[in-house]
């Protein structure tokens, strides 16, 4: 016999079937489907929560409970395990909240939004931008900083634009974030690469690097690097800020999921030197609604005419519309209530993958241990392709991402896949690790043998 908190989520469900629930529909409230069952509060919220973790409904704090989709689509994305994608966890998305902000901010700003605007940005938010910087521990002022469309504008525009060391080269770490190779060859740029591992960089490497190579910039991932889930320490930082200001270099921190961190001490590289020498870039992409296209970069005074006209030539201002609800949310505090969701999802997201992938794996691969953040990498053993693995996988409907287009020729490697964990369900990653396992199994033991094309799963 099934318990009570059964039957209601199979009624839910089955009103989901019929089309009583459609997407975005509220549901009734905890009060009131206790006192329909006869059961206690608890006991609904039991109940919501199990079709919350499947993914069948979403909680909006102070509002209630509202279906994400229709049932059969909700059902039908169960099939699939998405360790592909790196967008946010669509069913923590603040949609609700924010179109009441959109509204808002039609109301509050009229016309001003429907017209040019100040292409460093809106004012408003650049002052709410600059409150919620100092929370990451990157303490400015407004005029310093330019809302942009996302951190690959601001990346894309630093490529080309004259820095004031007159230099013309750029550095990066190896492996990166593959948009930022796009621009630099797109650009036709001069780049070297330095390698990076979960120990970090070599520093002595990244002196004689500054010293010898007329390093324009070095482009720098500091917290939950993509694809290893790397992070600096606070005494490396510093060290490399330093190296910096000896050498005449600047450095471009890309601190995309700082917000993130869970290690409260951690700093950026910006608070080690604010004055100009490290330029900061954030975007709320991955932890908020990447569609919006807002991310902020803090330049030093003396390159902020060169990016703002670079930028106009691009798209002249970012969304108004965006901005001015952006501004709204900040403002409201409905983003730290948020983050602080946002956080806790995926630190438990991290930490189921890496338990599955200690007790699963084989034991010739190895993974990186990142706190949280979204990525983590795994070394295949050396015969075995990131490119057979991604097919492999394909075919049994688990998708994973083959790292070698994060890294310069120089440096790529063949045998490391990226997992990202923000969309893949928690239920799916035990099953996917798994799969994951026996794939790399099934491979490593044939060798050179033909490719198989399918494999029994678990």
């Amino acid at each position: 016999m099934s318990s009570k908190y059964e039957k209601i989520m199979a009624d839910m469900k089955r009103r989901l079937e019929e089309g009583v629930l459609t997407a975005g529909s509220k549901l009734p409230s905890v009060r009131q489907v206790s006192v329909d069952y006869g059961c206690s509060k608890n006991t609904v919220m039991k109940a919501y929560d199990e079709l919350e973790k499947e993914h069948v409904i979403y909680s909006v704090p102070k509002s209630g409970y509202y279906v994400v989709n229709d049932f059969q689509q909700a059902r039908e994305e169960q099939e699939v395990i998405d360790f592909l994608s790196a967008g946010p966890d669509k069913n923590i998305m603040p949609y609700v909240e924010f179109q009441h902000c959109l509204n808002q901010a039609i109301d509050q700003y009229k016309e001003e939004l429907f017209a040019y605007s100040d292409p460093q940005g809106l004012y408003s938010l650049r002052v709410q931008l600059v409150k919620y910087l100092q929370s990451l521990q990157v303490f400015t002022e407004a005029e310093r900083l330019v809302v942009v469309s996302g951190s690959q504008q601001a990346l894309h525009l630093l490529v080309s634009l004259p820095f004031p060391n007159g230099k013309n080269n750029i550095l990066i770490e190896q492996p990166t974030y593959f948009g930022f190779i796009e621009s630099l060859h797109l650009q036709q740029a001069t780049v070297f690469g330095i390698e990076l591992t979960m120990e970090g960089i070599d520093l002595e490497r990244l002196e004689y690097m500054f010293r010898n190579n007329d390093i324009k910039f070095f482009y720098i991932v500091p917290r939950f690097h993509n694809p290893l889930g790397h992070g600096y320490t606070n005494r490396e930082k510093k060290k490399i800020v330093e190296l910096a200001e000896k050498y005449d270099v600047y450095i471009v921190e890309d601190d995309i999921l700082g917000d993130l961190d869970l290690d409260s001490k951690a700093d950026p590289l910006f608070s080690f030197d604010p004055s100009g020498r490290v330029i900061y870039i954030k975007s709320l992409s991955k932890i908020f609604l990447p569609g919006l296209r807002i991310g902020t970069v803090v330049l030093p005074a003396i390159m902020m005419r060169d990016f703002l006209q670079a930028k106009f030539c691009m798209d002249f201002t970012s969304s108004a519309l965006s901005q001015g609800a952006l501004e709204i949310y900040l403002k409201s505090g409905m983003f730290n209530s948020h983050l602080k969701k946002v956080k806790e999802v995926y630190r438990k997201k991290m930490r189921i993958v890496q338990e599955a992938c200690e007790a699963w794996l084989p034991a010739n691969t190895s993974f990186s241990k990142p706190a949280s953040g979204f990525y983590l990498s795994i070394s295949l053993p050396e015969n075995v392709k990131a490119k057979q693995v991604v097919q492999l996988l394909h075919e049994q409907h688990v998708y994973v991402d083959d790292a070698s287009r994060m890294f310069l020729p120089p440096y790529k490697k063949e045998n490391l896949i990226r997992l990202s964990i923000s969309q893949v369900n928690d239920s799916q990653i035990i099953p996917g690790i798994k799969l994951l396992a026996d794939c790399i199994a099934v491979l490593d033991s044939r060798k050179n043998r033909r490719q198989p094309t399918n494999f029994l799963p678990i």
